[in-house]
């Protein structure tokens, strides 16, 4: 048989089920990456298990997204961490090393390999042939204690890509293009999978940058061959040794086929509010821009920098403008500082960031009031960056660059500047100082874990009750992503104390939604979710399942949802039901009386669910669209609940056997 690109690595790594799209199966793990805002969880959870070391081929603590010392909390993180890492036989990326996405494509990428990782953008290192997939936390937990790591088998579509891009025209301008084709909504479950003859006109960061931002399509992940291009990258990294080939038989199918025509992309803008909302540069020239931004885990790579340096050099950014780079990493910096761009950048009027995840996340730079923000980052959520009355418009890293020295929107194409061309380094500097390697096995269990006063401890889940008496706490519309429900930049900090961090939940929606969440609790009420489609998108940020836990939120009804936050809510013993008529969704009111039975009995069989509104005295019919194993969690009360049972004790071994099989336990036995 003819196998594809994405086939021949998911079957190389299947550890249950079998490549059918729509089913769940189960993958080997080689390596994992968490951040600073999703790992201290994850390794709390991790210490909970028992297990004296990780069970990866590879895993990575990478600090790059809360560096900013605003208190003592971030700093508290931050030596939990190293030290966590230390004692469990993880790497450790320090504060000012870099963005786990750049960083771990320069230095620990590996054609063929699988990378799970706690943060939605992890699949940017599908850009060198990777496997590359992001989670939940507990999820990457299981998998750093040798878990598999279970998903829906995707349907592949492949996107062909011909011909090669017009100066002035990115990569970035191909995934906006691609976003505008295929939206944010409705590609879950699908794995893109890049190919054609004009591939081996993308470097490695091109092709990351498109891989990267197919998190905002919603797909599973994206995936390139691993080829000459792939192997030159690596062997300028110094790493050639972990490159194979890896490429597409003759004849292998697929479930869609598009093709695209780069010598016919031009220069393209997310405007407000959502990275699908796209149109060409010149239909909003002249737009007056405030600031721009140029970095984060999207647009950072050395070349690309190096092109915004030439744009700039021996010129001025406008004088309305304030200009911001950000490196991806401690390398690219390294490298603009010998090459003379960094002094281009101060001479020009920029302020430059650490190589951190910085503006992207709101934690620094954000906007004046009602400002105009381009910037190359691949979110443009409203708030996000920090000023909620802001705009944010995403584009390439040469049309900001033309807007920061022209102060309004301009179509790069016709600046009347000539188009740097930048030519890949036959080696980059590989100086990897700033990653801490774990002390030898027999060393480690010296190690003391450092916990400051900010780190908390797991929350403990009951199991789930036959049934949910509750109220609709909030009536929230299409496309909530994790940023709405919970508010990133200077909230992160709290992000290792559940209690403080729940305070925010739906903050930049309904201020008062966890005050009467803990109303609702004091009453012994559930409290309920209603959304449209699409809910939540963006973010792996597992705080927005785990949060609303705490608040008492025993349940979402949504129209749709996206895949990591789906799994998330599982994992915390959310039961997320599918509306199943657009009718009901309208009829739902907050503040409505709902009531849920016979969940056990349902979740051991049944596909639907009826749900009572006692208010409104209706019935509403509901889906569950689950796998076994996620029923399974379900009547545990989330995914630890489950795998606790998971020792090696005779007595319980049979749990062991049924999570890394992916079965069901008997409701009887949890």
């Amino acid at each position: 048989m003819a196998f594809g690109v994405a086939e021949k690595i998911i079957s190389a790594h299947l550890a249950k089920g079998r490549l059918n799209p729509g089913e769940e199966i189960g993958l080997k793990i080689d390596q994992t990456l968490t951040q600073d805002a999703t790992g201290t969880l994850a390794y709390l959870q991790f210490e909970s298990l028992g297990i004296a070391s990780v069970a990866t081929e590879l895993s990575v603590s990478y600090v790059d997204h809360n560096t900013i010392q605003d208190g003592s909390e971030n700093a508290d993180d931050h030596q939990y961490l190293q030290s966590v890492a230390a004692r469990y036989g993880i790497l450790f990326s320090k504060a000012g090393n870099g963005i786990c996405h750049q960083v771990h494509l320069e230095r620990f990428s590996a054609p063929g390999k699988s990378l799970l990782g706690a943060d939605s953008h992890t699949p940017t290192c599908g850009g060198a042939g990777m496997l590359a997939i992001g989670a939940g936390g507990l999820d990457v937990t299981l998998a750093l204690a040798g878990y598999p790591f279970f998903v829906e088998c995707p349907r592949i579509v492949r996107i062909n890509l011909h011909n090669r891009l017009q100066p002035f025209c990115s990569a970035k301008d191909v995934i906006l293009t691609i976003l505008g084709m295929l939206t944010t909504k409705g590609n879950t479950g699908t794995l893109l999978e890049y190919g054609g003859e004009g591939l081996v006109s993308l470097s490695v960061p091109e092709r990351a940058t498109i891989a990267n931002m197919g998190a905002e399509l919603g797909v599973t992940t994206s995936i390139f061959p691993s080829d000459q291009v792939t192997r030159e990258f690596l062997k300028a990294q110094k790493r050639v040794q972990v490159w194979q080939e890896i490429a597409a038989d003759p004849g292998a199918r697929y479930a869609r086929i598009i093709d695209l025509d780069l010598a016919k992309i031009v220069p393209m803008v997310a405007k407000p509010w959502s990275p699908d909302n796209v149109c060409p540069v010149k239909a909003i020239a002249g737009l007056a821009v405030d600031q721009v931004a140029i970095g984060s885990c999207t647009n950072s790579s050395y070349a690309e920098l190096m092109r915004v340096a030439a744009l700039l050099a021996a010129r001025r950014v406008h004088p309305r403008v304030s200009l911001v780079i950000g490196p991806g990493s401690r390398q690219v910096l390294q490298m603009l500082a010998e090459s003379g761009a960094l002094g281009t950048f101060v001479a020009a009027g920029a302020r430059v960031q650490e190589p951190v995840c910085g503006f992207c996340i709101g934690n620094c730079h954000a906007p004046p009031t009602e400002g105009v923000s381009l910037r190359t980052i691949n979110r443009n959520f409203k708030g996000r960056s920090g000023t909620p009355s802001a705009a944010v418009y995403l584009v390439s890293p040469e049309t900001a660059a033309v807007a920061a020295l022209r102060g309004v929107v301009t179509d790069p194409r016709e600046a009347g500047l000539e188009y740097p061309v930048i030519a890949a380094p036959k080696t980059f500097v590989a100086d990897d100082s700033m990653i801490l390697p774990p002390p030898r096995p027999t060393a480690r269990r010296q190690v003391t874990i450092v916990r400051g006063p900010n780190i908390g401890k797991p929350l403990k889940l009951e199991p789930l009750a036959d049934s949910i008496a509750g109220v609709v706490a909030i009536k929230l519309g299409d496309k909530i992503t994790t940023d709405d429900i919970m508010p990133a930049g200077a909230r992160l900090k709290y992000r290792s104390n559940i209690p403080k961090y729940a305070e925010y939940v739906f903050e930049l929606i309904d201020p008062a939604f966890s005050r009467r969440c803990q109303e609702y609790q004091r009453e012994k009420k559930a409290a309920i979710i209603v959304a449209g489609e699409s809910y939540g998108q963006g973010s792996s940020r597992e705080h927005a399942a785990l949060c609303p836990r705490y608040l008492g939120v025993r349940a979402v009804l949504a129209c749709s949802f996206e895949r990591i936050h789906f799994a998330n809510l599982i994992n915390y013993g959310i039961v997320p039901l599918v509306l199943k008529a657009k009718a009901a969704y309208k009829a739902l009111q907050a503040g409505d009386i709902l009531e849920l039975r016979g969940l056990k009995q349902a979740l051991r069989r049944a596909t639907e669910i009826a749900v009572v509104n006692k208010t409104r005295a209706t019935t509403y019919a509901t889906e569950l669209q689950l796998s076994d194993r996620q029923r399974a969690v379900l009547l545990a009360g989330g995914v630890f609940n489950y795998a606790r049972k998971t020792d090696d004790s005779p007595a319980r071994s049979r749990y062991a056997t049924a999570l890394r099989a992916g079965r069901p336990t008997p409701d009887s036995e949890l």
